[in-house]
């Protein structure tokens, strides 16, 4: 049986993916503090957030996602995983990117590219008007 509640596969993929990035269950520091948020009162009562710190890294993860402190144990050890393939690998995660993209889009233009836009709307129109009808 898994020790987290998930499926044994799951289980063992992620069991796999720690042991090929080095990471050993001797060099994992985990504790347990209340959560906060949505969850009623079990997060009030039940410590359910786990903090999960890697000694030889340095890295520490807090996960707070699910009401149940098990699922939180996996969880917290998934992304334990993650952090530590972009540091091994020096790429940004995807959740890096994600807010990134999102950081560009609500930038605001510039002036140029803007005046630019709408030079652009302008001309469109005169096309589009072009091709009316002539009224008699």
């Amino acid at each position: 049986m898994s020790v987290w509640p998930v499926s044994p596969e799951t289980a063992r993929r992620l069991e796999e993916r720690l042991a090929a990035l080095g990471v050993r269950p001797a060099d994992l520091e985990e504790s347990f503090i209340r959560s906060s948020g949505p969850g009623g009162q079990n997060v009030n009562k039940v410590s359910t957030c786990v903090v999960l710190t890697h000694k030889p890294s340095g890295l520490v993860v807090r996960c707070q996602k699910e009401r149940s402190q098990a699922l939180n144990r996996f969880w917290a050890r998934r992304l334990l995983a993650e952090k530590l393939e972009e540091r091994i690998q020096g790429r940004a995660s995807a959740r890096q990117m994600e807010a990134e993209k999102l950081r560009r889009q609500k930038r605001r233009r510039s002036r140029r590219s803007k005046q630019r836009m709408l030079e652009d709307k302008r001309h469109h129109g005169e096309v589009k008007a072009g091709r009316r009808a002539v009224a008699d």
